[in-house]
């Protein structure tokens, strides 16, 4: 008889799914969609900061030369951290939750650098000599590494309200101290992480209810009970063009660079608004420059090149070894997709305008090279991943 048939010699015969870890190499196409981004970020930030290079520097490659350092340093980082055992940042997610707060409480102090109106950079260093590291950005990673372990350690957590009490509270502290800079998307992002890996690791939706809720009422009393920074920002955000000179004027700016791109766009390097029109347009509003001069189908191709990046690294998540490789990985995933959608939303002005980078593309080392220790991680999870087996029982 046949392998399917239901008898054998008296015996039932069934088909089984065995299941083992293989170990293989990196996810190949997980390092080129992110060399993609990568190098297309050096390319749009050469062109997005062309007029203010010449403007700050004398030269318009300033920036330029920055980026490219920043991506192969940041490939370096990359490649020592895939080639890390991912087990190994159990050891010091506690800490590094720790060490996140403490960096976020230093910007209240003196240590504290603000740059139009925010402070969002700590200064280290000694007789001038130092430089400059983003609590946010690392906050976010930090989160992603001790929610991982904290669930990983313990899946029912997730299932009572006292087991994910303490996510909760670090990520209100936390996300407070990020408001307090002021940065909302940020603070956003921490909330979207904490609850998208507490959803994975079996959180019942009452739960995500109220995280969601405590969040609304945080927001509502932001914009409409407290008559500050917040409430003028979304004065701002509701008719921008109301004050186009003034609050409004960066977003003004940004829709006027998107709209005027339509759908092929001016071509690569005829913006108009980066000349000294969009304040630091190869920062946070690049997408903005990327609209005008590729247009409608070049914003498209990169949200696919975003798609594909979030879904290949769920996938990793999905053939993870262990719920420790699942949960970091997934928080990744999620932490991407999130600034994608907050950074759209801003330069869009379908949210209050707030500084929140655009992944791999968006100017700057610190953002950089945390993303690139990220997708180190998820490399080195990907690289012991869970396969099928048919067998017979």
């Amino acid at each position: 008889m046949t392998r399917g048939s239901t008898a054998v010699s008296g015996t039932i015969q069934m088909n089984t799914v065995k299941r083992r870890v293989k170990k293989g190499s990196a996810d190949s196409l997980l390092i080129v969609l992110t060399t993609i981004l990568a190098v297309f970020g050096m390319v749009m930030v050469f062109s997005a900061s062309y007029y203010n290079a010449i403007n700050d520097n004398g030269t318009p490659y300033s920036y330029l030369w920055k980026q490219a350092f920043f991506v192969f340093s940041g490939y370096i980082i990359m490649y020592v951290v895939a080639n890390m055992n991912y087990g190994v940042w159990k050891k010091f997610a506690y800490p590094l939750a720790v060490i996140g707060f403490v960096l976020l409480v230093l910007l209240l102090t003196p240590m504290g650098v603000t740059y139009n109106g925010a402070t969002r950079w700590l200064y280290l260093g000694i007789g001038g000599v130092g430089f400059t590291i983003m609590p946010g950005e690392l906050a976010k990673f930090f989160l992603i590494i001790f929610c991982a372990t904290y669930f990983a350690s313990d899946m029912s957590r997730a299932r009572k309200l006292t087991g994910i009490l303490p996510i909760l509270a670090y990520t209100a502290i936390v996300g407070a101290l990020i408001i307090k800079q002021p940065n909302l998307s940020t603070a956003i992002t921490v909330v979207i992480i904490s609850i998208g890996v507490a959803f994975l690791a079996g959180m019942h939706w009452r739960y995500i209810l109220l995280m969601v809720g405590g969040a609304v009422a945080g927001a509502y009393y932001l914009f409409f009970i407290d008559k500050g920074y917040w409430h003028e920002r979304v004065i701002s955000f509701m008719d921008p063009f109301a004050d186009e000179l003034g609050s409004g004027y960066q977003v003004v700016q940004g829709l006027l660079a998107l709209g005027s791109g339509g759908l092929y766009g001016k071509g690569l390097g005829q913006s108009v608004q980066k000349n000294l029109y969009l304040p630091e347009p190869q920062n946070d509003f690049i997408l903005a420059i990327i609209g005008e001069e590729l247009g409608f189908l070049g914003i498209l191709a990169l949200m696919i090149v975003y798609a594909l990046i979030v879904w290949r690294i769920f996938y990793i998540a999905i053939k993870s070894k262990d719920n420790f490789g699942m949960l970091l990985s997934a928080g990744v995933a999620i932490m991407i997709g999130a600034q994608v959608v907050l950074n759209v939303a801003v330069v869009t002005s379908s949210m209050p305008p707030t500084g929140i980078a655009l992944p791999f593309v968006s100017y700057g080392g610190n953002a950089l090279w945390i993303f690139m220790v990220l997708i180190g991680i998820v490399l080195n999870v990907s690289k012991y991943q869970v396969v099928d087996e048919e067998g017979d029982a």
